[in-house]
């Protein structure tokens, strides 16, 4: 049925718990999962000095890659092939367009993760997934 799922995490304790659901998931059907991580450029828009962005780019990457390696952490446990992506970018389209590159069967992600005001204002990163996402998503309460 799922041959590639993609779990897209920004670290925090429900994208953790998604992780958990996906891998086993994928172990259950065979399948491969894609972990995936977006740096949220849209943040940052409008930052004054190129040496502020890139000095913040750097503190997102190295928590990007923290928060990629549990996920192959828990692959290599359950013995589930695995990629590892690490991306610039809007985090909600980002993850329908790789979802598509990728031919993902399923996308798998936390109803909320470390967003604050702005999931009131702009709605949350899952619903716009949920909303403009080609495969099926599975959302994983806290």
């Amino acid at each position: 049925m799922y041959k590639k799922i993609l779990i897209p995490t920004d670290g925090s304790d429900t994208a953790e718990l998604a992780v958990e659901h996906g891998v086993k998931l994928a172990k259950a059907v065979n399948a491969k999962v894609y972990g995936l991580y977006v740096i949220d450029v849209s943040a940052f828009t409008g930052v004054p000095t190129e040496a502020i962005w890139e000095n913040m780019r750097e503190l997102l990457e190295d928590e990007g890659k923290k928060a990629l390696e549990k996920i192959e952490k828990v692959a290599k446990e359950n013995r589930v092939k695995f990629e590892n992506i690490l991306e610039e970018g809007v985090p909600s389209e980002d993850i329908v367009r790789i979802s598509k590159e990728k031919g993902v069967d399923l996308i798998v992600m936390g109803t909320a993760g470390r967003t604050g005001l702005d999931r009131f204002l702009l709605g949350s990163v899952t619903e716009k997934v949920v909303r403009t996402s080609a495969c099926p998503v599975l959302v994983v309460h806290k």
